[in-house]
């Protein structure tokens, strides 16, 4: 076995013993505790969760594969704009969220909405369309964990043997731990995945003779445009990049992090340092995209720049250490999706169909556990047969999320929002990114072919479903005066 795999499978043994060995710290074992980890996490674990959360193989694997394709705009793309609509999002709609959440003991986001829109039949119109959403981000992470670890293994591993090891690592301290589990293995990782990334960058740098020496390289050679902007991107597409940040208000996974702190001060550090944390993760990872152009053939089709990169330049040991900071920021995503969809399954679909009364906390529990472990079989065997593309894949996962953005805020904000109003904005979300997203994969999900009249394709989703939320609220019945007056009261 190489040094680097020895360190990468120490470093899974360590999340592994940290994600089950939280859960005995806990005094409660109820499913409260399971799902929500007693609304007992402060500021700093929340901004450790939350960011870890929303940082996935997207940020660093995606960020420099595409970094590498289009140039150094890919920062403004994504980083630029995530850095203030998150922050944005976390005070408007995390904050209130988890005031309704403590208050009413909501476990899930659907049980909010089918309470502030009077409708069970909105609860079973949002909980496939929400796992089938969550399944591509899911895929995500796997596809690019099991593709890494295979490249770190030096042929030990398979793509498919190396995303099942991933995905049992996960499945474990999930399936014991919980979100309490999940939690501190989030946090862990969190801190993993920013400290080795840094050091990734500073060693590459130096490797390259310095960040000036990397920098002029690749203004000497025949992609300099690939320093600027314009070069690749329309003014049009970059600002209809963000729009897609606003996607964190309806991850079903960030709204159960969000219900897990204990107070809304502890929401502080996340609105006010999460732009910073984003810097610290893409600013590395999109510079080491640009500068590989100058070290790797042109014709590159690979997304896997990142761990390229580290084997090429690194020593042995250091691509283990480093290796385990991108497993580190896979792997905190993949654990809340999964926590989430289990959560979901027991909450709005178990107890839909059986009285929540009838279930003991264990029942509770388990049924929780036994459709976690469907789902990442699901995702693994999915994960086999996806397309490579790991940036563009992720863009449409959350382009999604943004579309139904519109059912969120218009829950928190407008009064007069009801029930057909947010049906009918997630029946042609549903609609709309069905079909332009099989139009695009049909095109091999090309970047030229995904563009509409040159803008990204979630600027028309989200105004289609907007429209659907106003006209259909304003031809419906209003909201009774028990839910206004129990999501609105006279301050």
């Amino acid at each position: 076995m190489s040094p680097s795999l020895a360190i990468i499978f120490a470093y899974l043994g360590l999340i592994l013993f940290l994600g089950v060995g939280s859960s005995f710290f806990s005094k409660k074992k109820d499913s409260q505790e399971y799902f929500k980890a007693s609304n007992s996490v402060g500021p700093i674990l929340l901004l450790l969760t939350v960011f870890g959360t929303t940082m996935t193989a997207f940020a660093l694997v995606g960020s420099s594969g595409e970094a590498f394709q289009r140039g150094i705009g890919v920062y403004g793309l994504m980083a630029s704009w995530s850095g203030l609509i998150h922050s944005a999002v976390f005070f408007l709609i995390g904050i209130k969220l988890w005031a309704f959440g403590k208050k009413y003991n909501y476990n899930t986001q659907i049980q909010f909405f089918k309470a502030r829109y009077e409708s069970k039949a909105l609860g079973y119109m949002l909980f496939p369309i929400l796992v089938a959403l969550v399944i591509p981000y899911l895929l995500i992470g796997v596809m690019a964990g099991g593709a890494f670890l295979a490249k770190t293994s030096d042929g030990m591993l398979s793509k498919g043997s190396a995303g099942a090891l991933i995905c049992g690592v996960v499945l474990v301290y999930v399936f014991f731990g919980g979100m309490r589990g999940t939690t501190w293995a989030n946090a862990m990782q969190t801190l993993v995945f920013i400290i080795t990334g840094i050091i990734a960058f500073y060693m590459i740098s130096d490797k390259l003779g310095g960040m000036q020496a990397a920098s002029e390289a690749v203004l000497n050679s025949e992609f300099s445009g690939h320093l600027s902007r314009e070069e690749h991107f329309s003014h049009s597409e970059f600002f209809s990049y963000f729009l897609i940040p606003l996607s964190v208000g309806m991850f079903p996974h960030l709204f159960q992090h969000w219900l897990t702190a204990k107070s809304a001060q502890s929401f502080k550090l996340s609105v006010g340092l999460h732009p910073i944390c984003i810097m610290l993760v893409w600013v590395p990872c999109v510079l080491i995209g640009l500068w590989s152009i100058t070290q790797l053939a042109s014709d590159t089709k690979t997304t896997l720049i990142l761990p390229i990169m580290i084997k090429k330049l690194g020593s042995p040991y250091m691509a283990g250490i480093l290796g385990a900071g991108i497993l580190a920021a896979i792997m905190s995503s993949l654990d809340s999706q999964f926590m989430c969809v289990g959560t979901m399954f027991t909450n709005d679909f178990l107890f839909s169909i059986k009285d929540e009364s009838t279930f003991t906390d264990k029942q509770k529990i388990w049924a929780g556990r036994i459709f976690i472990v469907i789902i990442v079989a699901v995702t693994w065997g999915l994960a086999q047969i996806a397309p490579p593309q790991i940036f563009r894949l992720a863009v449409w996962c959350f382009s999604g999320f943004a579309a139904l953005f519109p059912i969120v805020f218009a829950a928190l904000y407008w009064k007069r929002a009801t029930k057909v109003g947010a049906m009918a904005s997630l029946v042609v979300t549903a609609l709309m990114w069905g079909i332009l997203f099989f139009r695009a994969a049909n095109d091999g999900f090309s970047h030229d072919t995904q563009l509409i009249m040159g803008v990204m394709p979630v600027t028309f989703m989200f105004l289609a479903s907007a429209i659907a939320m106003v006209i259909g609220s304003l031809l419906s019945t209003p909201p009774s005066e028990e839910v206004v007056e129990r999501f609105f009261p006279e301050k």
